[in-house]
């Protein structure tokens, strides 16, 4: 088990502790399970770097890098509809989203196609990121949770747009119709 490996499964590990803070419900634990949810989003920065900066890359974290990072960015997503911080339609866009570009790439990588993400596809998970963060700090101020909301938006039409932008890119060279 490398460095990189170690440091996803970390993230992964975390994030019951951010659902334990951030259920909490007081201006301590949304603090606290804020920090936690940025300290998860850049352990998937870092192992990221270090895989590719130490030839570390293998399949295991190929195949539990996506996963970690969806488990904790819909965990956050999943815990703030349950508390009304955010509508629920909006993050069955952005889950739904994540669903169809997982399956489409692993059609693509039965068929030897590795789609590497696209610089949408990153700005998405920034701004995702941010707005868990100042959705998840529950501080008596109407400006975090509105910063919040807008970025969350702002990455949903990014996600959406990234997806299209996956489907026509690779979706011709796919044959996705065509029976096999």
């Amino acid at each position: 088990m490398n460095l990189p490996n170690i440091l996803t499964l970390f993230r992964i590990v975390l994030i019951p502790f951010y659902i334990l803070f951030f259920y909490r419900h007081t201006f301590e634990g949304s603090i606290i399970a804020a920090v936690i949810f940025l300290v998860a989003s850049l352990t998937d920065i870092l192992d990221g770097y270090l895989a590719r900066a130490r030839s570390e890359v293998t399949k295991f974290g190929k195949f539990l890098d996506p996963i970690a990072d969806k488990l904790l960015v819909v965990s956050a997503l999943i815990l703030l509809v349950d508390q009304q911080r955010v509508p629920a339609w909006l993050v069955i866009v952005i889950i739904g989203r994540e669903f169809a570009v997982t399956g489409f790439r692993a059609i693509a990588a039965s068929d030897g196609v590795v789609i590497a993400a696209e610089r949408t596809g990153k700005y998405k998970m920034i701004l995702q990121t941010i707005s868990v963060i100042f959705l998840t700090l529950d501080f008596p101020n109407v400006v975090f949770h509105q910063i919040g909301l807008t970025f969350l938006f702002v990455s949903m039409f990014l996600a959406v747009f990234s997806a299209v932008q996956y489907f026509l890119k690779f979706g011709g060279s796919l044959n996705l119709l065509k029976e096999k």
